[in-house]
């Protein structure tokens, strides 16, 4: 008779195991991200970032966005990948010419603008890096801009109790590794798409130049589209347009990854969209306004062995025509794309 109570205390507790059991797989983490679309505006090439290797989720660009503005990734957590990339400018930075890295060191290099990343096959002003999916590795790891190892970055992450979940929320499980940190990265920089300039509202039958912007309009196709092609204005080629080398910085560009000397001297051609915004200018940012963008071209352009066949007669514009031109540049300032709020960092 005494074995009853034993037997009954032993069924209700297989049935509260089971009952938790039930609870617990009811809580249990279901994975379904939200996708997100990338539209692709009208009359724009194909991307040619691939989005299946990469498809973007909410919760993938959410956790982009973390990372970018996380100073984590660097050895002192002073320097996120924002500190040099600013939205109010366009992901670039102002006022200073070269990117600042830890411990106040500068680089050699005027930091570019970040959007429309998804059109692009390379990366660095030199080129160097062939996939945006490995792009942060190079400034992380540089000694002179983030100091930080890849492993040690890992660890804070693994250490940070927000990251877990949204590793998990963004790839399924809450593992973080190299590759997932880097692909959350694309994520959110993938969908930087600048498109919403007057220049774009233009091409829309939105609405119409002013005549300065017009005239301007008809400058640029004539003495500048060659190198700037819209509507990306960017060709993506690697050219010497004529600045002499920063004696003290030595940055020979595009060889130094080639290592052909044809190559010298040669930097990526910029995209002018955002120009309004993106002050200082040139790959070393030694030129802090358009004027003096305008006077090197008009003037100060050094032919070498390298130099651009298109720029060795120096480009001819009169005053005039510099003012035109400088109207239509800022027609591709996209004012909407630097106060996106998706973009901003998450307080």
């Amino acid at each position: 008779m005494r074995k009853w109570p034993i037997i009954y205390l032993f069924s209700v507790s297989i049935l509260l195991l089971f009952i938790l059991h039930a609870c617990r797989k009811k809580d249990a983490f279901v994975y379904n991200p939200n996708y997100l679309n990338f539209t692709t505006p009208a009359g724009w090439p194909a991307p040619v970032y691939n989005f299946d290797s990469n498809r973007i989720t909410q919760e993938g660009f959410e956790l982009g966005r973390r990372l970018f503005y996380d100073p984590q990734l660097s050895i002192d957590n002073t320097i996120s990948c924002g500190s040099c990339h600013q939205q109010f400018a366009a992901f670039t930075h102002a006022d200073h010419p070269l990117a600042h890295g830890i411990n106040n060191q500068s680089t050699k290099r005027n930091p570019p603008g970040l959007f429309n990343l998804a059109w692009k096959a390379n990366f660095h002003q030199d080129g160097g890096i062939n996939h945006l999916d490995l792009q942060p590795l190079a400034p992380i790891t540089a000694s002179n801009e983030m100091g930080e190892s890849i492993s040690n970055v890992l660890n804070k992450l693994k250490r940070d109790a927000r990251y877990p979940t949204m590793f998990q929320a963004a790839f399924g499980d809450p593992e973080i590794n190299t590759q997932r940190m880097n692909k959350a990265l694309s994520q959110f920089m993938l969908m930087l798409v600048s498109a919403n300039s007057k220049y774009d509202k233009v091409m829309r039958g939105e609405t119409s130049f002013t005549l300065p912007e017009q005239l301007g309009y008809a400058i640029f196709k004539d003495k500048c589209a060659s190198c700037h092609k819209e509507p990306l204005f960017t060709d993506m080629s690697y050219r010497n347009n004529g600045a002499p080398i920063d004696p003290f910085l030595k940055d020979f560009g595009r060889m130094g990854i080639t290592k052909l000397a044809a190559d010298s001297l040669k930097f990526i051609v910029p995209s002018l969209r955002n120009i309004a915004y993106t002050n200082p200018y040139g790959h070393d940012g030694r030129w802090f306004s358009l004027q003096n963008v305008f006077t090197h071209y008009t003037s100060e352009v050094v032919n070498g062995g390298t130099t651009d066949p298109l720029l060795r007669n120096r480009i001819a514009l009169t005053n005039f025509e510099i003012g035109q031109l400088q109207a239509f540049l800022f027609t591709l300032s996209d004012s909407s794309f630097v106060k996106d709020p998706r973009f901003a960092e998450v307080k």
